[in-house]
């Protein structure tokens, strides 16, 4: 049963689309908030036709618009403008991920907004920030991970750089967002006032440089692609069982011993090749063949659990089904399962946070359909029916019908 959430409380004005914002706001959204997701007519969101889709709904769009309210609306029309302003003046906080000058320009000026409602946050992210020299230009994750560095130490001297697998400049900006927000939050329960949140797809992947930043800034090492192997120790990386790949990290020269005497190995201990991490290092691809040689008479599991048992960190390399169907993700309650309103039991990746006292689930309405709760949404700014039927009548506002899921006849 829930009673009260972090965020409870908490009124969100999703302006955004794509996967930034919305992840931002999803991620407000799961720890208690009412995010109000509002999209511009005809079309909706523009991820909703990014594939693949189960039946009709974008996978890219359920994956990042769960725990929330969803409106239609016409950005474009003066009413449709009245009404964004009006629900801005009535929340906490607005998220948005246009290009810099846009919100202005639709006649939604932050510090407009603000004005009329001075403990309202404004947070905004966009591809390189709202000024210099590449502040006009759109922002997409993969070109912010090219100009981030990000992509230059990711991938093997083989393949050059590589993106990651997943939008991580889109997804990291949302947490990025969302942690400014949560500050800005904090600090108006002492001032009263709001302020504004910005961040950007660039700023966000040169926040993850971590350590390779460092390197860079403390001794001038700029770093290149080094695969599936630690720039530093051996053996530490990839290696290849029989069934498939394994990450194995023997970390130090005890666990290295070890490591020789479960492979099978125990002559590696002596050999002059291998007798400490520097010589190793020098002779890692020799090494590897060798380790490689011996996993092969097993499968990963095996391996893992086998070099697991005598302190060596090991584990399987999972592909997404054999991690998301893991007996650990389910321990965790990674997985969770919400109705959706057409495409019935949904199954959907968990805010990845142990679960307070007051909820036994995190996912807890399914991403909406397109206009689900207009109607709802309007009548909590106390519009009468009556206008409601005009704004629907002229294609300013749109209600998804019963059963939801139908689209306006100017979607696509």
């Amino acid at each position: 049963m829930i009673d009260r959430l972090p965020l409870s409380g908490m009124r969100v004005l999703d302006l955004s689309r794509a996967l930034s914002g919305p992840f931002c706001s999803m991620i407000l959204g799961d720890l208690g908030a009412d995010v109000i997701k509002v999209e511009a007519l005809p079309g909706g969101d523009m991820i909703r036709t990014w594939g693949p889709f189960q039946e009709d709904e974008s996978a890219y769009y359920l994956s990042a618009n769960r725990n929330k309210r969803g409106m239609a609306l016409d950005f474009r029309s003066p009413e449709g403008r009245d009404l964004l302003s009006k629900m801005a003046s009535q929340s906490d906080v607005l998220v948005e991920n246009f290009k810099p000058g846009t919100m202005a320009a639709m006649g939604l000026d932050p510090d407009a907004l603000r004005a009329a409602n001075p403990a309202l946050i404004v947070a905004s992210i966009s591809g390189f920030g709202s000024g210099g020299p590449l502040g006009d230009q759109p922002g997409f994750d993969q070109i912010a991970q090219g100009y981030s560095g990000f992509m230059s130490f990711t991938g093997t001297p083989e393949t050059g750089p590589t993106r990651v697998g997943v939008a991580i400049g889109d997804m990291t900006s949302g947490m990025w967002l969302a942690i400014g927000i949560l500050g800005a939050w904090i600090e108006r329960q002492a001032s009263g006032r709001g302020q504004v949140v910005e961040t950007s797809l660039l700023a966000s992947l040169v926040g993850l440089l971590s350590v390779q930043g460092q390197r860079y800034l403390s001794l001038g090492q700029v770093a290149e692609p080094t695969g599936n192997v630690h720039p530093v120790i051996a053996p530490y990386g990839a290696f290849r069982a029989q069934d498939g790949d394994l990450n194995i990290g023997a970390a130090t020269q005890d666990m290295w011993l070890r490591l020789c005497d479960v492979i099978g190995q125990p002559e590696l201990r002596t050999d002059d090749r291998f007798l400490n991490n520097a010589l190793r290092m020098k002779n890692r691809d020799v090494l590897r063949d060798l380790i490689d040689g011996a996993l092969a008479t097993n499968t990963k599991s095996y391996w893992s659990e086998q070099l697991v048992a005598v302190g060596i960190p090991a584990g399987p390399i999972n592909s997404v089904a054999e991690a998301l169907d893991n007996d650990q993700v389910r321990h965790l309650g990674l997985v969770e399962t919400v109705d959706h309103p057409t495409l019935g039991k949904l199954r959907q990746v968990a805010i990845p946070l142990a679960k307070p006292h007051s909820t036994n689930a995190w996912v807890r309405r399914a991403p909406p359909v397109l206009g689900q709760h207009t109607h709802e949404i309007l009548r909590e700014l106390n519009i009468a029916e009556a206008d409601i039927d005009q704004l629907m009548a002229a294609k300013v506002t749109f209600q998804a019908p019963d059963p939801v899921g139908c689209l306006p006849e100017a979607a696509t």
